[in-house]
């Protein structure tokens, strides 16, 4: 499913036109941009958890120049979904 098509089924759902459930979807996905990107994480209830997780720093191989390189320790984004989010996926089988 795209964000058009999100777009779609809200606007069918709800009677709002498409271009104001498309400002509404993005607003929502540059908040939690914008959360994520202060460390801020953002939990939706019932939904899931938009988390920011650390990745340690490590040692790696550049196999093509044969050399050691450091990654440095960083921030990745993560979803967390929670329980009645996970249980009600498994049982639409």
């Amino acid at each position: 499913m795209t964000k058009a098509d999100i777009v779609s089924e809200i606007a069918k759902a709800t009677g709002i036109d498409k271009s104001t459930v498309l400002t509404c979807v993005e607003s929502f996905m540059g908040e939690v941009k914008k959360s994520l990107s202060t460390g801020e994480n953002v939990y939706l209830r019932g939904f899931g958890s938009f988390v920011v997780k650390t990745r340690a720093q490590k040692t790696a191989r550049n196999i093509s120049k044969n050399t050691t390189i450091i990654i440095p320790a960083h921030n990745i984004p993560a979803f967390k979904p929670a329980k009645v989010f996970s249980s009600g996926v498994s049982e639409k089988k």
